[in-house]
């Protein structure tokens, strides 16, 4: 008698694509938060249901509010991250191509990378005054530290045997650093990259309280001072969503970028 080997149970899988079903989770959960706004579960005092959020934003929209407060935020980002990125690459190639630049440029920066940004306010205050430079500053600062770290990180990190093989095909210290060094350590400094659009967000959140008049950070705040959890959750809702945009911006970059490198993950 010959027994069969009892079969798997096996789930039925959703004829969706990858990037439909990353989304599956998260509607479930507005969903399931919906529901229990409605069912009184959760008071709008707390938090205001989904559906007085979109209307919420709508209304913001339509009134020309919002795309104000936002144009001035993205303002403020870019031209931090302008002046955080390019401080964060000239300190990591002057620390990671330089024995002598690494002492004099690495032990401040580890220093200072570990202050907490609110413990900087009241100095930036005092230096800047109270318009958009402490604002802008922080912000600088937040995309600083990761692109500098994560790019001096994977310049020291290259492979020794490609630094050889440069040498033998007769390249210079000027070559070797344009041609084996650099395209080495980009994949380091795009992580970088990414984990600074994260910071300087945060960052943002932190400057716009610094007395500000506009903005997406002054948008929460005067909406908490009339416990408006809808326009709050709008305001949270929009520093997500330009997160995530600048992230899928950086991987696109990256996989144009990086094309050479090969993949372990398939389809």
């Amino acid at each position: 008698m010959i027994l069969e080997r009892p079969r798997r149970l096996s789930w039925p899988r959703l004829a969706l694509p990858p990037q439909l079903r990353r989304f599956l989770s998260p509607l479930a959960i507005v969903l399931l938060w919906q529901a229990a706004s409605m069912a009184g579960l959760i008071s709008p005092r707390t938090l205001a249901a989904p559906s007085t959020v979109l209307a919420s934003a709508w209304e913001l929209t339509l009134s020309g509010e919002l795309p104000a407060h936002l144009l001035v935020s993205l303002g403020r980002v870019g031209a931090g991250l302008a002046i955080g990125l390019s401080a964060g690459v000239a300190l990591a190639l002057v620390a990671g191509l330089s024995r002598r630049g690494e002492e004099v440029v690495d032990a401040p920066m580890q220093m200072l990378r570990t202050l907490p940004f609110l413990a900087l306010v009241p100095l930036f205050i005092l230096w800047f005054g109270i318009g958009e430079t402490p604002k802008i500053a922080l912000v600088a600062l937040g995309a600083t530290f990761p692109v500098y770290l994560t790019l001096f990180a994977g310049i020291r990190g290259v492979e020794p045997k490609l630094v050889e093989a440069g040498q033998v095909f007769g390249l210079d210290r000027r070559g070797l650093v344009r041609h084996v060094v650099l395209p080495a350590a980009l994949p380091s400094a795009l992580v970088g990259l990414r984990y600074a659009l994260g910071s300087a967000w945060l960052s943002l959140v932190i400057a716009e309280q610094i007395n500000a008049s506009s903005g997406i950070g002054f948008l929460i705040n005067d909406a908490r001072e009339f416990l408006r959890t809808d326009i709050i959750v709008v305001g949270l809702l929009v520093y997500a969503l330009l997160g995530l945009g600048a992230d899928a911006l950086v991987r696109l970059v990256e996989r144009r970028a990086l094309a050479w490198r090969p993949s372990l993950i398939k389809g």
